[in-house]
């Protein structure tokens, strides 16, 4: 295709923008407009991929970072055949799958985009699985906005891709000057972008980005060295063609005020895939085993079941946020360091690194501090949308870590990850458990979390127990039991205690470690609450969103009326023991049986 051909294509795109928005009346067409030269040479010369076939992994992928640009990403499905016009026209209609901003509904669409900063940290986990253990020589393209520049998530990714040395990625930067509410920090000044971005060991082009022998030129040059990411800084004008908003203020995701005028003004246009290396996957995992009455950390049991996942497991690939001592990881990068990625402390990328890895078909852990993964939990909500396949691991939970004091203690980790859409949430109390539960989660739809403790403590379960996602185990209970504690964690541990206290005062008790929370075993809750009419909850977390409030949830179905008493960390947390923390808390065996005790003297 010949300049000319390049321009109309551009042409092309710039109108099918601009219609689309139009009949949605909404959307985000002077935002299209400025990249359209940039995909237009990109589609036509340099990305290898086949629209026909979306799963070939020998394909480029092509990732719009700036998801709001979606009209031009649908423009060029309609433009290689991939939609047809009547499709193009629903875009944003109910029922439609041209939504606002991209996700994979579309075959032809590898994750999630609109929450900007992420499509680049996604884009270098996906250059990562190419890289590392795809082995396909596709390249990564990634469509970013200047605006998204601001984010500290791109940065990350500017620097774990440079050292990385991920030359299958390639940033295409639309530097269109103008965010949503104004020109941006450094508006065209791409010396100041180049400078930064050099400076995590990329090569950077600066080029004009309407410019079309500038653009296949730097596209050249960006797939010519492999061990070294391009970054093309392209300077274009928001609302390129049309008079009226371009490189005009005040006219982000807003559709154009005459769609005729504004089309009538850009001018009508005249082998066999491979299979991932993965390997065959010889049956489970030998999975570590301890003996009941002994201790381990759950941490500890996590990281050797990942171990044994990884000689089972060839697709398990474990990632690490500088802290694998802590979290065990380490015990899995010892044994198999070409499956273990170390992103440093730069939690934001681990996990998009670790949903890049997901969408190629690879099994991936993540694991960091519990209260570290707050930092992010935007990337965790989006791979939610992208329909990411997602382990999890929170270490250091509630004010049982001790001494470490409160910036340590993850204790509203279980709120956050209840809240995503179709997670799991699963809490262990001892090795054998969190053992179980660590191999259950690899193959489980959604994103699944598994919170870990870092003091030993009782091995209470036999090495031939199941865990099933979903579940719950009785640890003690009898036909007499007035009342119910419900534990998970370090928890279960001090309701035990409490129930041996309670037995001195003649008040049979039943102890329930609900270690699934989500999806919490609500028939065993039920018969619980039928059973004795009282539960108390125990929980090392804040009292908003826990254990407590899914217990609540579920037995608020119950035909009788429970009395129940919830017990959380509501207090600010300082340096102290594990059982002073506990016991300040209000979360140790004495408040639980005191608690229990009020229950069944009412």
């Amino acid at each position: 295709m010949d300049n000319a051909m390049l321009a109309e294509l551009g042409r092309q795109l710039r109108v099918d923008a601009v219609r689309a928005s139009g009949a949605a009346g909404s959307g985000h067409p002077t935002s299209s407009m400025s990249a359209a030269d940039l995909m237009a040479v990109l589609i036509t010369r340099h990305l290898r991929y086949d629209f026909a076939r979306p799963d070939d992994p020998r394909g480029d992928h092509l990732i719009f970072s700036k998801g709001h640009a979606s009209p031009l990403l649908y423009a060029i499905y309609k433009a290689v055949g991939a939609i047809d016009d009547d499709e193009l026209l629903g875009f944003r209609t109910d029922g439609s799958r041209l939504e606002g901003h991209p996700t994979p509904r579309l075959p032809w669409v590898d994750v999630a985009t609109g929450s900007l900063g992420q499509g680049l940290p996604i884009g270098a986990g996906v250059a990562t699985a190419g890289r590392r253990f795809d082995r396909h020589p596709y390249h990564v393209w990634v469509l970013c906005g200047d605006s998204e520049l601001a984010e500290g998530s791109m940065w990350e990714a500017f620097e774990y891709a440079g050292h990385e040395r991920l030359g299958n990625l390639t940033a295409i930067v639309d530097v269109n000057r103008l965010g949503q509410r104004g020109p941006t920090r450094h508006g065209w000044n791409l010396g100041a972008h180049a400078r930064r971005i050099a400076a995590f060991g990329w090569e950077v082009v600066e080029i004009d980005g309407h410019d079309l022998p500038a653009i296949d030129k730097a596209y050249a040059h960006a797939t010519a060295d492999p061990m070294r990411p391009v970054a093309i800084l392209a300077r274009t004008r928001k609302g390129r063609g049309v008079a009226a908003v371009e490189d005009v203020d005040g006219k982000h995701g807003k559709p154009l005020p005459d769609v005729d005028e504004a089309v009538a003004e850009l001018g009508e246009p005249a082998g066999e895939p491979s299979s991932p290396p993965r390997g065959a996957r010889p049956g489970p995992p030998r999975l570590p085993s301890y003996e009941p009455r002994s201790s381990i950390a759950t941490r500890t049991a996590f990281g050797e079941a990942l171990r044994a996942m990884g000689a089972a497991r060839p697709d398990v690939i474990v990632l690490d946020g500088e802290v694998s001592d802590s979290t065990r990881t380490g015990l899995f990068a010892e044994e198999y360091p070409d499956r273990f990625v170390e992103c440093y402390i730069a939690e934001q990328q681990m996990i998009a690194t670790a949903v890049g890895l997901a969408g190629r078909g690879w099994t991936p852990y993540a694991a960091t501090f519990a209260a570290f993964l707050s930092r992010a939990y935007d990337f965790i909500r989006m791979a939610s949308i992208s329909g990411i396949d997602l382990n999890l691991a929170g270490s250091h939970a509630g004010v049982s870590i001790g001494q470490d004091g409160p910036s340590q203690m993850g204790l509203e980790d279980i709120a956050a990850l209840r809240a995503v859409h179709g997670s799991t949430v699963l809490y262990p109390c001892d090795g054998n458990s969190a053992a179980a539960l660590t191999a259950a989660m690899a193959g489980h739809p959604g994103i699944s979390y598994l919170r870990t403790t870092r003091d030993d403590t009782e091995v209470l379960y036999a090495a031939e127990e199941t865990f099933e996602i979903g579940g719950s185990k009785t640890v003690r209970g009898s036909p007499d039991d007035e009342v119910t504690i419900v534990a998970a964690g370090i928890t279960v541990h001090e309701a035990l205690r409490a129930a041996d206290k309670l037995m001195g005062d003649r008040i049979a008790t039943r102890v329930i470690d609900a270690y699934s929370i989500k999806p919490i075993d609500a028939d065993t809750l039920l018969a619980a609450a039928a059973a004795t009419g009282r539960i108390v909850t125990v929980e090392d977390h804040r009292p908003e969103g826990g254990l407590g409030e899914a217990v609540q949830s579920a037995v608020c179905a119950a035909d009788s009326p429970v009395r129940l008493a919830r017990l959380a960390v509501g207090s600010m947390p300082a340096s102290a023991t594990r059982d002073q923390q506990l016991r300040n808390a209000g979360i140790d065996a004495d408040a639980i049986a005191a608690s229990a005790r009020r229950l069944t003297s009412l």
